[in-house]
């Protein structure tokens, strides 16, 4: 998680080193107020053209001062829950640590208890799920990597858990940890189905989708990043899975240093991972096979192979070829965990 601190005094200046240096869990980048900076920091003069500067270029905002300030300062950039960074307080004496926007999908909930732990502090949530310590449909979600696809089921399932109401759960993957809150099947009102379909098998359906797609890419010397960007739509419309869905990019180490497949990766904001042919021509499964790419590269497959090694899983979309670029898709298998957190 990129998260930027920001403090305002010598105290906070203090806290905010300590927290750069000691929270593992996190990517920090600090801002000081000039008067209670240092080296190792960026300072500010303005915290309303910083705010307004770094608010949507960092996963997490965790602000070392009054709640006042922290919530007047992002206030106008507030948009949506699936969007907003997590916003954390920490007082200046660093005995409270409290989430104040995006707890749940943001993130900031585990980010506020993770910081108290470290820092010796009280978390302060205040969501209803967590201080009930009930089933939450967006952490749940955000831990296990599936893509909530309508927020008015998701606050119609949290609202049925805090009423006392059974919640159903149907599932294409594996499953561990359910909570009481939960119960596996249908036959209830409201309910969670975790797959790549549309089925809504409760009157009151959360439809999660899981980002478990690993494409695997491979391309010409020097093709283009518009180009790869159409070929993968192209491909992707075809066998109908979603962008949204694909957590990853593989390929061959020759193309390591692609500057269209890297910038394809940026676009997305995914890592590419990439292979030996040896790792490629070791990868288990039946793959279309290519002389010419194999003189070529020492693969006689890359797409598909890179897609199988880096999921762990099975392809669900064979090569296609569009302008230089071969595509294909294999999907993660996943064990669904209630009890998983994450940032």
């Amino acid at each position: 998680m990129r998260t930027a601190v920001i403090s305002f005094t010598e105290n906070g200046r203090a806290l905010s080193e300590r927290i750069a240096e000691n929270a593992t869990f996190i990517d920090c980048a600090r801002f000081c107020f000039h008067r209670h900076s240092d080296a190792s920091a960026i300072s500010f003069t303005d915290i309303i053209e910083l705010v307004s500067d770094i608010f949507l270029r960092y996963d997490g905002l965790i602000f070392i001062c009054a709640c006042g300030i922290a919530v007047r300062s992002v206030a106008p950039h507030i948009s949506s829950k699936t969007t907003d960074p997590a916003v954390v307080v920490i007082d200046d004496c660093g005995r409270f640590v409290i989430p104040v926007l995006s707890g749940h999908i943001g993130g900031a909930n585990e980010l506020a208890m993770r910081l108290a732990g470290l820092i010796g502090a009280q978390s302060v949530i205040t969501t209803a799920t967590d201080t009930g310590g009930h089933f939450s449909p967006d952490s749940f979600a955000k831990a296990n990597d599936l893509i909530i696809t309508d927020m008015t089921a998701a606050k119609a399932v949290a609202s049925a858990v805090l009423d006392g109401e059974r919640i159903g759960f149907v599932s294409d993957h594996a499953f561990i940890n359910m909570p009481d809150d939960i119960s596996p099947g249908t036959g209830t009102r409201t309910g969670i189905c975790v797959g790549n379909g549309d089925t809504k098998p409760f009157p009151v359906t959360l439809r999660l989708v899981p980002r478990n797609v690993v494409l695997g890419i491979g391309c010409k010397r020097g093709t283009e990043c518009d180009t790869i960007e159409r070929a993968v739509a192209a491909a992707l419309k075809t066998a109908g899975i979603e962008m949204e869905r694909v957590c990853g990019i593989a390929t061959i180490d020759l193309k390591k240093d692609e500057k269209g497949l890297l910038g394809f990766c940026k676009n997305h904001d995914l890592e590419l991972d990439t292979f030996s042919a040896d790792e490629l021509m070791s990868a288990d499964g039946e793959f279309s096979s290519s002389e010419f790419v194999r003189s070529v590269t020492g693969a006689d497959n890359v797409c598909e192979r890179s897609a199988v090694i880096l999921s762990g899983g099975e392809l669900v979309m064979h090569k296609t070829s569009s302008d230089g670029v071969t595509v294909a898709a294999a999907e993660k298998k996943l064990i669904l965990d209630f009890e998983r957190r994450r940032l």
